[in-house]
């Protein structure tokens, strides 16, 4: 394996499980090291302590927070050279069943957090020449049922990619995203057992093979499938890659619906 982040620093947001605890395996393996911020201190641990990363426990849509955080990232590793914005949540209900709370808290996981580490961390990598991943989704591109609040946040941050890249790129700062479609992590699969437990499917493997079974390649993505797409935009292999997204979807996006009556 190439050691193509040998000298960089990652700050993962979320880092603790899924896509965030598979990028910051990743990046360590290729030399790097890694800052993992989240708001539960004991997943973060059981994934940095074997690679010797900084935990930082707090609320990445916190700016006292972040500040805090990057600050101790400067104490020990000098500064950060890669913002992963990974951090989210649902927003889960239709329109006239989403509470000015529950808008709010889908606003605070999926958006916000992204927003204040982005501003907070930008001295650090305009300084290092460094570059931010934001992880949006297959629902920042088309509409699930019923998560109205998940669905307006994960287009919102193509909208805050879009912007970054736009202000920050003439500093030497890129800024991309990357958009999974349904991936095998234990929140994906607490959705999946509550769908066989709703349509009477044997168990969450069903479920799987239900929400796939029109994708092209016909399988959910790992964790690891996001992190390789992740740490490409990451990597000066993608030094001319600057405001714009990638689908991890296994051709999901590639599907024409109207016509799926048709392969039947």
């Amino acid at each position: 394996m190439t050691k193509d982040f040998a000298g960089k620093v990652a700050f993962i947001t979320g880092g603790g499980t899924g896509i965030g605890a598979a990028v910051a395996k990743d990046f360590v393996q290729r030399g790097g090291r890694v800052v993992l911020m989240g708001r539960r201190r004991q997943p973060l641990l059981e994934v940095a302590e074997p690679l010797g990363g900084l935990v930082v426990e707090g609320d990445a849509a916190d700016a006292a927070d972040v500040k805090s955080a990057l600050a101790k990232a400067i104490q020990q590793f000098g500064g950060i050279d890669v913002l992963v914005a990974n951090a989210g949540g649902h927003g889960i209900g239709e329109l006239t069943q989403t509470t000015d709370d529950s808008w709010r808290m889908a606003t605070r996981l999926n958006l916000d957090t992204a927003f204040v580490c982005a501003r907070e961390l930008m001295p650090s990598l305009i300084a290092r020449k460094g570059n931010i991943v934001v992880l949006s989704s297959l629902a920042g591109h088309f509409a699930g049922p019923a998560v109205v609040g998940y669905v307006t946040m994960k287009h919102a941050l193509i909208g805050l990619t879009r912007s970054l890249a736009r202000d920050y790129g003439r500093l030497g700062v890129r800024t991309n995203a990357v958009c999974p479609g349904w991936v095998r992590t234990a929140m994906a699969d607490e959705q999946m057992q509550v769908l066989a437990d709703k349509l009477g499917l044997p168990d969450f493997e069903s479920a799987y093979q239900m929400v796939t079974k029109d994708v092209p390649l016909g399988r959910a993505a790992l964790a690891e499938d996001v992190a390789d797409a992740v740490l490409y935009l990451a990597s000066d292999r993608a030094a001319m890659v600057n405001g714009t997204y990638l689908m991890v979807d296994g051709g999901a996006s590639a599907v024409d619906l109207p016509t799926i009556a048709f392969a039947e």
